[in-house]
């Protein structure tokens, strides 16, 4: 039973991080530190690392920080709420910066609709290049519109 309980964390976390995303990609990103996103809505990364990279450490910490309380002084459910965040930590840096951006090139020949909508929907976040008029703030949901093909 105390299994379940676990694994509920998990799953709960993962998807409330879904939400939180959203909500500090709309109000935080572009808005009081655009300053650290604007370059990632630039044509072209100009170095490796971004200005915008910097919101992976903002984002990590809280997992880390709960991994340490989770363990300390014996295992409980704040390990488990750091592994939906880390969980969702590694979702977001697969699909975001490796099947999205390219960053990596890993998944260069994805015809999954899903994939494929996912990345759709991004480039629509991105033709807009300043803070204001953005659509799409999500990361693993987003409306159904991206995920349908045009039929000849």
């Amino acid at each position: 039973m105390i299994v379940f309980f676990y694994i509920t964390i998990v799953v709960i976390t993962f998807l409330l991080m879904e939400v939180s995303t959203w909500l500090n990609h709309k109000y935080v990103m572009h808005g009081f530190l655009w300053f650290l996103h604007a370059d990632h809505h630039q044509p072209k990364y100009q170095n490796v690392f971004e200005k915008n990279d910097i919101f992976f450490l903002i984002g990590a910490a809280p997992s880390i920080t709960l991994f340490y309380f989770g363990v300390n002084p014996e295992l409980n459910y704040k390990f488990f709420i750091a592994l939906g965040i880390l969980f969702y930590g590694i979702a977001y840096f697969l699909i975001h910066d490796v099947l999205i951006h390219r960053r990596f090139k890993w998944f260069d020949k994805t015809t999954n609709r899903y994939l494929m909508g996912l990345r759709k929907a991004h480039k629509v976040h991105h033709k807009h290049m300043g803070k204001e008029d953005g659509e799409c703030f999500g990361m693993l949901n987003v409306p159904k519109k991206y995920f349908t093909t045009k039929r000849k």
